[in-house]
């Protein structure tokens, strides 16, 4: 839990935080429940931030998402500043970044690739990187600030980790979703990857650079503090898992379905997560 003194709004808009995690993720919020409390708060207003921003390019396609996403960024920074909003999302974001010394620059990165997403573009490496970094690296770092707490030593160690844990994933997701980013969003994120010839090649390469970041990722949960590694571990596990499905699965198919993780495998994850950090295999 945070530690500075609560009062009924800054409960009430943590507690908004929570329910919009609940309802859209139930991987994330399982994940988060598996934490030390006290890391609960500070996540799940972190997700509630990032979740509502990617809400504004990906579905409000009615509206001025430009406009509205732009509003987002300003009313962000004046609850940086001012330490409070009367948004409940960036009230309870705002608290967080301000007690955990979270870098701006992360929240720069995040908004700037919310914004690429705005227009219909095709990837080369950098802009892919630049995307990977911004749209979930950084979020991936701004957990890291809550769960280090101060210790800038263990941060800069686990830094690199956890990047690659944040790539892991969004990179799964594109995979998983490529089908729906290109029919729904005209997008294809993979570089020098055109989707109405997307072969067996092409997954395999883009599964071997995945492979890469689950490998670089696991030693840095294995060094998270206590409070965090078994609700880090279970998303790791949960992705991996996913991941395998989708690596026996032809470039066909996926073009097909979205592969999904039942709701049944994601708990007996979890128990065989729970068991591997009580006998600290993990």
């Amino acid at each position: 839990m945070i530690s500075a003194p609560k009062t009924l709004f800054d409960n009430t808009t943590l507690e908004c935080s929570k329910l919009i995690t609940q309802r859209y993720s139930t991987s994330f919020t399982l994940g988060i429940k598996t934490l030390h409390p006290r890391f609960h708060d500070p996540i799940y207003a972190i997700y509630g931030f990032v979740r509502f921003a990617d809400e504004i390019v990906d579905t409000f396609h009615t509206h001025d998402r430009a406009g509205l996403l732009e509003r987002f960024r300003q009313e962000t920074y004046q609850a940086l500043e001012e330490g409070i909003s009367l948004n409940p999302v960036l009230h309870a974001f705002q608290m967080v970044v301000n007690q955990y010394s979270i870098d701006r620059e992360f929240i720069d990165a995040f908004l700037h690739s919310m914004e690429m997403d705005l227009s219909d573009q095709k990837y080369n490496c950098d802009l892919y990187d630049e995307y990977i970094y911004g749209s979930a690296e950084v979020v991936g770092l701004m957990c890291l600030r809550v769960f280090c707490e101060g210790d800038e030593e263990m941060f800069h160690r686990l830094k690199a980790p956890a990047r690659s844990l944040g790539a892991a994933f969004q990179k799964v997701n594109f995979l998983r979703d490529i089908r729906s980013d290109f029919h729904d969003r005209g997008r294809v994120y993979f570089p020098k990857v055109d989707f109405r010839s997307f072969c067996n090649k092409d997954k395999e390469e883009i599964e071997l650079d995945i492979q890469q970041d689950f490998d670089k990722a696991y030693q840095g949960i294995l060094d998270l503090p206590k409070g965090a590694k078994l609700g880090v571990y279970l998303a790791y596990i949960y992705y991996l898992k996913l991941f395998k499905k989708i690596k026996q699965l032809p470039a066909a198919q996926i073009l097909a379905e979205r592969v999904r993780v039942p709701d049944n495998t994601k708990l007996a994850l979890l128990l065989g997560s729970y068991i591997r950090y009580q006998f600290k295999t993990i």
